[in-house]
């Protein structure tokens, strides 16, 4: 594999997997490199149905190897969402501070704040379909703290540490983070 095509449009995910595949000596492209790919719309009920619908119509129409993720927040004061939904939580066409406000105020007074992020990658190529998962538990502070990251980073603070993603180097998280976690499988299966 000489060539990857990321199966995503967010240029901040875009930077974090470069950074996290830069070793592999893999030219790393995006779906912003084929004007010709339509927006995929996010539809199915899990994150791996996500993630593998992504990545399977890339892969369809560049016809080289892809790679998308879909990461979803699940807190458990709130059963789990707002899990596949969590880049769409406060509505379509939201910033990522409507949906970290909406965290806010649907926990407010809350005591029990645990919560993890759950990414799903799914890398497809002309001979088969896999899946890598990666998870970070932490909790959902009561106010925002940093202005690193995006999304929900201002809001999660990942177990073991004092400061959230948004506060912590882009070197750390990616090492502690769940995307990081579910890439560094993905480099593992690579490298066998």
């Amino acid at each position: 594999m000489n060539k990857l095509v990321l199966a995503t449009r967010n240029k901040n995910k875009i930077e974090e997997m470069k950074a996290l595949v830069s070793g592999l000596g893999i030219e790393i492209l995006s779906t912003l490199d084929f004007p010709e790919l339509e927006e995929v719309d996010e539809d199915q009920p899990t994150l791996e149905g996500n993630a593998l619908k992504k990545a399977r119509y890339v892969h369809s129409i560049t016809g080289l190897p892809s790679l998308s993720d879909d990461t979803g927040l699940e807190v458990d004061a709130l059963d789990g969402a707002p899990g596949v939904y969590s880049a769409r939580y406060a509505g379509e066409n939201v910033t990522y501070q409507d949906n970290v406000l909406k965290i806010l105020t649907e926990l407010e007074g809350e005591k029990e704040r645990s919560a993890r992020f759950r990414t799903v990658v799914a890398l497809v190529t002309s001979e088969d379909e896999n899946l890598f998962h990666g998870v970070c538990n932490g909790e959902i502070l009561t106010e925002q703290r940093g202005d690193k990251g995006f999304g929900y980073d201002p809001v999660f603070k990942p177990e073991g540490y004092d400061q959230t993603f948004a506060e912590l180097s882009s070197e750390i998280k990616n090492e502690i983070s769940h995307r990081g976690r579910a890439v560094q499988k993905f480099i593992e299966f690579l490298n066998k």
